[in-house]
């Protein structure tokens, strides 16, 4: 299996108790969706893969995990901060009316005040929010993605229409 042919959904963070359980942090926004029978671990470069024996998932994000043959925490220790990859073929299909805060990358920005800004270039995932980057006057400028600030999803045109606080644009470009 090689990487090009699957998709990342996390990383293992830490090892829990003695017989070799480990916690996996998901990146991938559903890890309820997720086929879990087995995971591929990229070590070294490659992808090795490990069969789930048992697993139990969170509500943040994460989920207690024993692979077969990993029975010991020296084993487990071993697997800390390896990224985890499914294949391609078991990405589950989102349906097609469904659009997710993520599906905003690629949108154009239009502030009430400023008017256009830019193509949002990046959207970061932090515990509390979703942050937009948009690259602005050569500039990078960041805004939380919440509903006090996001006047209209305009999905047929993909564009944005935001209502910043007075200065934040300022902030970044110093004007």
């Amino acid at each position: 299996m090689k990487i090009e042919d699957c998709f990342y959904i996390g990383y293992i963070t830490k090892t829990k108790g003695l017989k070799g359980e480990i916690q996996v942090f998901f990146e991938y926004e559903e890890p309820a969706d997720l086929p879990l029978k087995s995971v591929f671990a990229e070590i070294n470069g490659k992808l090795i893969p490990y069969f789930i024996s048992s697993f139990k998932l969170q509500n943040n994000q994460t989920g207690n995990f024993y692979f077969d043959d990993i029975d010991t925490i020296e084993k487990a220790e071993k697997l800390i901060r390896k990224k985890l990859y499914l294949p391609t073929a078991l990405k589950p299909e989102r349906d097609e009316d469904e659009f997710l805060i993520k599906d905003l990358k690629g949108f154009i920005v239009h502030d009430e005040k400023e008017g256009e800004l830019g193509e949002i270039i990046e959207i970061n995932e932090y515990p509390q929010q979703y942050i937009a980057v948009v690259s602005y006057k050569f500039k990078e400028i960041m805004f939380p993605l919440n509903n006090d600030l996001i006047v209209e999803v305009d999905q047929e045109n993909s564009i944005l229409h935001v209502t910043l606080p007075d200065g934040l644009i300022d902030l970044y470009i110093g004007e």
